[in-house]
Parts: C-alpha cells; sequence; structure tokens
C-alpha cells in the first residue's frame, strides 16, 4: 500500500469534480431564476402597500396575542401587587373590610415585597408560552418582505406558513 500513488485512488480528480457543482437547481419551475417582470411604478406601489398592510395586521396581531398571554400568566402578581398597595397605609389605605381585619402594613408590604418577587419567573413561564405558541402556529413566517412588490410572479408566503397559506401544498426539497 505504501508504494501506491495518490492518483490511483482518485485524489487527482477530486479537485476537477469540485468545480462541476456549483449549486443544485430549484426543484420546481416557479422557484427557476427566471428574469421575471418588473412591476409598474404605480403598481409596486399598491403592492408595498398592501404588503406594509398585511405585515402591520400581523404585528397587531402578534402583540394582541402576546398582551393576553401575559396578562393571563401574570394575573396572580396583578392581584398580589394590587391588594398590597391597596391596603398599605402609606400608599391608598383604603377602607375595605378585608384592609381593616386582614392586611396591616406589614402584610400588605408582604404581599408587594411578594408580588414583585414572582413576577420575574412568570415573565420567564409567559414568554416561553408565547415563543412555543408563535412557533407552533408558524406566525413569523407570514411576515411579507416588501421585496414581492417589485417583479411580477413572486410568492405571496412563505410554503410551510400555517395561517397565511393554501394548505394544499406539499414542501418540495432536494435530497
Amino acid at each position: 500500500m505504501s508504494g501506491q500513488e495518490p492518483e490511483e485512488f482518485g485524489a487527482g480528480i477530486l479537485p476537477e469534480k469540485s468545480g462541476m457543482l456549483s449549486g443544485l437547481p430549484p426543484y420546481e419551475m416557479e422557484q427557476q431564476l427566471l428574469p421575471r417582470e418588473p412591476r409598474s411604478p404605480c403598481c409596486c406601489l399598491a403592492w408595498a402597500l398592501l404588503l406594509a398592510t398585511i405585515n402591520c395586521l400581523l404585528f397587531l396581531l402578534h402583540l394582541l396575542l402576546m398582551i393576553v398571554i401575559f396578562t393571563l400568566v401574570l394575573l396572580p402578581t396583578i392581584v398580589v401587587v394590587y391588594f398590597g398597595f391597596q391596603c398599605h397605609s402609606q400608599v391608598l389605605h383604603s377602607s375595605a373590610r378585608y384592609c381593616k381585619s386582614i392586611l396591616d402594613d406589614n402584610s400588605s408590604s408582604a404581599l408587594i415585597i411578594l408580588g414583585f418577587v414572582i413576577m420575574s419567573p412568570l415573565l420567564v413561564v409567559a414568554m416561553a408560552i408565547y415563543c412555543s405558541l408563535a412557533r407552533r402556529l408558524q406566525l413569523l413566517l407570514c411576515f411579507q418582505p416588501c421585496s414581492l412588490a417589485l417583479y411580477k410572479g413572486g410568492h405571496c408566503c412563505h410554503p410551510r406558513a400555517a395561517l397565511c397559506c393554501a394548505r394544499g401544498q406539499q414542501l418540495k426539497a432536494w435530497v
């Protein structure tokens, strides 16, 4: 084996073959890198406004979803801090029955401190719930780049997005 040349094993042929495979062609005809027809300025502006509107609506959907999740998860903290501030004599000093009979200044201070201490872990839980829900629903794939407004024939959404695309599409890839 020590007397054999490296060319016998095909080591000299490798650099020539590696230059031949520059990249695989797209799988579908719509994904081919053919020159596309540019849109007229008015049409481009209309598409850009449409895409910006869609993206703004999706942002508002994300914001609403985040507000709902954070409100539900942080509800214990909100309640505890509210009752702590409501019954403390230096803050609001409510005349409610539970403030007079159950909560004094020391217990109100303890409620305020407890509320702020449990806020940190609950914020982490709320963010984890939001991120897992956004990933499961693939909400981030629905945002559209404004570059789609420049040329005709571009796809309007990512093929794997669950909410904004047709569900009948199959995912195709080179293997």
